[in-house]
């Protein structure tokens, strides 16, 4: 599932159920999926105003959560959970 962001500041991705988060800079695409191919996966996505929360299903199915995904950038390269996370206000040593 391709994620854009079209917006003029920065949009979190956010990816349940272990709540990893992927930042986007205006104009950046990244892409989730299943890490194991053949997979038949469903998204189901939830937008805010800043946020896109996202949760993989196997055939649509609820209860069966995709626990195994990747979240790759437009070069393909894949990405660890933080990327681009902006600092925190009054965190003078951000991670």
């Amino acid at each position: 599932m391709p994620v854009k962001n079209l917006g003029a500041s920065e949009l979190c991705l956010f990816i349940e159920p272990y709540g990893e988060d992927y930042w986007l800079k205006p104009g950046e695409a990244l892409t989730v999926g299943p890490e194991a191919e053949g997979i038949d996966v469903w998204f189901d996505t939830y937008a805010s105003r800043d946020c896109i929360t996202v949760w993989l299903y196997e055939g649509g199915d609820p209860t069966k959560v995709v626990l195994d995904y990747v979240v790759v950038d437009a070069d393909g390269t894949r990405l660890d959970c933080g990327h681009q996370r902006p600092p925190r206000l009054g965190d003078p040593d951000p991670v």
